[in-house]
């Protein structure tokens, strides 16, 4: 802020400096005009001061004096005929007018920084261009009206001040705004996501509902199944081999079987592996489906070997066993899961 405030200021200044001397040169050139042609000076004279009489109220005003310091033509006609005071101005020399730069620091500082006289804090004015009238004596002196400017600048600054505080409660304010806006975003965000959650929770918890249910269901099934003897085609037992020992294990001990490297491995609920040569796809026709699931081109599950139901990925499940193997469903055999659970 005090960077703009200096060069607003100094802008400022320029304008006033170029104006003043402008004005100066343009008096100058008027009287030279007006002495060749011949008007009587007494008559220069009057029009002058006519047209500058009371301008010492603005910021920028003009005076003339002759060679010996005499005021000819001032806007307060009781300093007219008087012996210019060096006290009463800052005057430069005639061929080094003053800079914006020095004009600001002579305003904040009060100090001089070069010319003729000291700085006195008591004048109302300086003298900051000086224009010779050609064929003449007299000297055009543009002045600057300092307690003028003062305000103007003083002005200046509590306007960039206000615009300043503005702009930091407009900032503040913005800010808290957007940040209210974003946390609504994440909250209602937030509360999407627990949601999702929740409903995801409770499907899992009743998935595994289901699998409780199902697995008694089963087992009811089996002792059923036991009384009444059933001679159907879906097998009780599965030949395999342990080492080089030819074993039949019951399908109801099985947790699940899988193949790798196109061999079908049997894993039985006890933790105990088997081989066998039949394929897996000759394996699942052979069983009974409604104990048994093909949750993928690798594994077949039994229902009695699945421990617990979580949601994995987009859409898919991961069935961890009871002997801690985790088998994952695809999103597309998903459905299908489910819907066994619940046949």
């Amino acid at each position: 802020m005090n960077y703009l405030i200096k060069v607003s200021t100094r802008k400022f200044l320029d304008i006033q400096i170029e104006s003043s001397q402008r004005e100066a040169k343009e008096f100058s050139n008027l009287v030279s005009y007006q002495i060749e042609n011949g008007i009587d000076r007494d008559i220069i004279i009057t029009n002058i001061q006519k047209s500058i009489e009371g301008t010492n109220i603005e910021s920028g005003f003009i005076c003339m004096f002759d060679w010996s310091g005499i005021e000819i033509c001032h806007p307060d006609p009781q300093k007219i005929g008087k012996q210019i005071n060096p006290n009463e101005s800052f005057v430069r020399p005639l061929d080094n007018s003053i800079d914006s730069e020095d004009f600001y620091q002579l305003l904040k500082d009060k100090k001089q920084l070069g010319g003729l006289r000291e700085f006195n804090n008591n004048r109302n004015s300086e003298i900051i261009y000086l224009y010779p009238v050609k064929n003449s004596d007299w000297i055009i002196a543009a002045h600057a009206n300092i307690d003028k400017i003062d305000k103007e600048i003083k002005k200046l600054k509590l306007t960039f001040l206000l615009v300043y505080l503005l702009t930091c409660v407009s900032i503040i304010l913005l800010s808290v705004i957007i940040l209210r806006y974003i946390s609504n975003y994440y909250e209602k965000e937030l509360e999407l996501k627990n949601q999702l959650l929740m409903g995801e929770v409770s499907t899992l918890k009743k998935l595994n509902s289901n699998l409780t249910n199902y697995k008694n269901k089963i087992n009811d099934k089996i002792d059923n199944e036991r009384e009444n003897d059933d001679t159907s085609k879906i097998k009780k037992r599965i030949l395999t081999y342990s080492k080089n020992k030819l074993l039949s294990i019951k399908v109801e001990q099985i947790a699940y079987i899988n193949t790798e490297h196109a061999i079908t491995t049997i894993t039985c609920l006890d933790g105990k592996k088997y081989t066998t040569n039949t394929s897996l796809d000759e394996l699942y026709n052979s069983l009974d489906q409604s104990i048994f699931f093909r949750a993928n081109r690798q594994y077949i599950l039994s229902v009695k070997g699945i421990d617990e139901i979580l949601k994995y990925g987009n859409n898919q499940l991961k069935i961890k066993t009871k002997l801690d193997t985790s088998i994952i469903i695809s999103k597309n055999k998903a459905a299908e899961f489910k819907k066994w659970l619940n046949s």
